[in-house]
């Protein structure tokens, strides 16, 4: 069984804001799997479900982004996941917006809520797939850049991207994560790998 964690911030001031593109990433899985978030256990909404036959777990935690290790480490062990078998999603600043990038373990890359992740879990070695939204202007605060509405021009573009990281995701299930990296980590948003939903 594969866990899936989207990180994002609950609420409806942050559904459209660009630290929650966990959350876009598991409600585009869960509406093209048709997997329900019904159930809400260890401050989470979770779905079960399968990506061709393969069993997955997707998971929205209902804590904000900073403390979401906690939510992770109570849902891995109540379905005694292995660490190696959890995909965290989340956004990332220093890609290029609309980049993905994918990779078996890592540090934290200055995102909260991968610090989190770490600290319960007790190790870096957490599979992941950052999408990038790109930095602010000089003069913005970074905060409030993350936390901000994406505009109109954004939306279309991470629209793609999550569209896209929803075909990796099927590789990560199906192939493994190596294949996934080595198909998806080469492109850019212009260059689309081959393999889409």
């Amino acid at each position: 069984m594969k866990l899936i964690f989207g990180l994002g911030n609950p609420g409806e001031e942050y559904k459209d804001t660009r630290h929650n593109i966990g959350f876009l990433f598991i409600d585009r899985l869960s509406e093209l799997y048709k997997i329900s978030l019904d159930i809400y256990r260890f401050q989470a909404l979770i779905g079960k479900g399968e990506i061709v036959e393969e069993k997955i777990l997707l998971v929205k935690p209902l804590c904000f982004v900073n403390d979401a290790g906690k939510s992770l480490y109570e849902v891995k062990q109540n379905y005694k996941v292995k660490n190696e078998d959890i995909i965290v999603i989340s956004d990332d600043v220093d890609l290029e917006r609309g980049q993905i990038r994918i990779a078996s373990k890592g540090g934290d890359g200055g995102h909260k809520g991968l610090r989190s992740i770490i600290q319960y879990l007790g190790t870096s070695d957490i599979p992941r797939m950052r999408v990038g939204i790109g930095r602010p202007e000089e003069r913005m605060d970074l905060r409030n850049y993350v936390l901000g509405n994406f505009t109109f021009e954004e939306r279309k573009i991470i629209k793609k991207s999550i569209d896209r990281a929803t075909g990796a995701m099927k590789v990560i299930v199906i192939e493994g994560i190596e294949e996934a990296m080595r198909e998806f980590n080469a492109f850019n948003l212009k260059k689309c790998g081959s393999r889409n939903l």
